[in-house]
């Protein structure tokens, strides 16, 4: 999801929210799963490794460099990819009163491009002490560094705008969000963009971990995840809205991607048996 970076600062400057968890994992490579994101938003700060996370069909690669936001009460998807263990910290938080004209934040997922920033690696452990620490004071100092994390957050997105590839990836992924459902192209989407086809993949890959015929596919096979799930539209109307006219073409990439048709997959959701076996993630 695409998110300003300066109404997301103000938002927060003027919004009132507390820490409600600071948790550190370590998970081990090639572990997937699904479960709904916690009740409460927050941040993913990775530390080690990479990981592909899908909020409400979105996909974001996790990896250092990067900052994830998840909302509250999301459909999540996970999966750590490559050899490595994915280690990262977790920040829930709460709002305290109601939000001022501006960014929903309980309702929205997106990703910052933040650099390494030894900086900040420095501060999350300084906050993960701090909040597993009993004490008024130590409460007090989860407040104060969570502030501060978030100050380097925005500071290290700021310095990292002015990355043209960037610009172009979140300018192609959000207009493939937005016409999913209609006859998209790699050819056309460079053209539309006047880059060629492989700066366009180069691109992708640096920020989505997959090239850009990947992450169409991958969004459009989550969106349909989800129909299936929450709506009684037939399989066929279910490919046709998400912009596959063979429903037979369909059925087999979505079969290949997620290992089971999907009337399976909505037959097994609804008799509540579709369970991927993952470890404890609260968000």
């Amino acid at each position: 999801m695409k998110i300003k970076l300066n109404k997301l600062v103000e938002t927060f400057t003027k919004t009132s929210f507390c820490v409600q968890g600071v948790y550190h994992y370590k998970v081990e490579p090639d572990t997937a799963g699904w479960q709904k994101s916690a009740p409460f938003p927050g941040f993913i700060f990775p530390l080690g490794g990479k990981a592909q996370y899908h909020f409400d069909g979105t996909p974001y690669l996790a990896s250092i460099g990067k900052v994830i936001h998840g909302g509250a009460s999301m459909n999540l998807d996970k999966h750590v990819v490559g050899n490595a263990k994915w280690e990262y910290i977790s920040v829930l938080y709460d709002i305290l009163s109601p939000e001022v004209k501006g960014i929903d934040l309980p309702a929205v997922h997106f990703e910052l491009i933040i650099g390494q920033s030894p900086r900040m690696t420095e501060l999350l452990w300084r906050l993960w002490r701090a909040f597993n620490q009993p004490g008024a004071i130590p409460a007090f100092q989860t407040e104060t560094l969570f502030r501060c994390v978030l100050e380097e957050v925005f500071v290290c997105a700021q310095n990292q705008r002015n990355d043209d590839a960037h610009v172009l990836f979140e300018q192609v992924s959000s207009y493939i969000q937005d016409h999913y459902m209609d006859m998209l192209t790699v050819q056309g989407l460079s053209e539309q963009n006047g880059v060629n086809e492989n700066r366009l993949y180069y691109v992708f890959r640096k920020y989505a971990g997959m090239g850009p015929g990947d992450y169409m596919m991958a969004y459009r096979l989550n969106r349909a995840k989800e129909l299936l799930i929450t709506s009684d539209a037939p399989v066929g109307e279910v490919a046709k809205s998400v912009g596959y006219s063979d429903a037979l073409h369909f059925s087999r990439i979505f079969k290949k991607r997620f290992a089971i048709s999907p009337s399976g997959l909505r037959d097994k959701f609804r008799n509540n048996s579709y369970v991927f076996q993952d470890g404890s993630i609260p968000i």
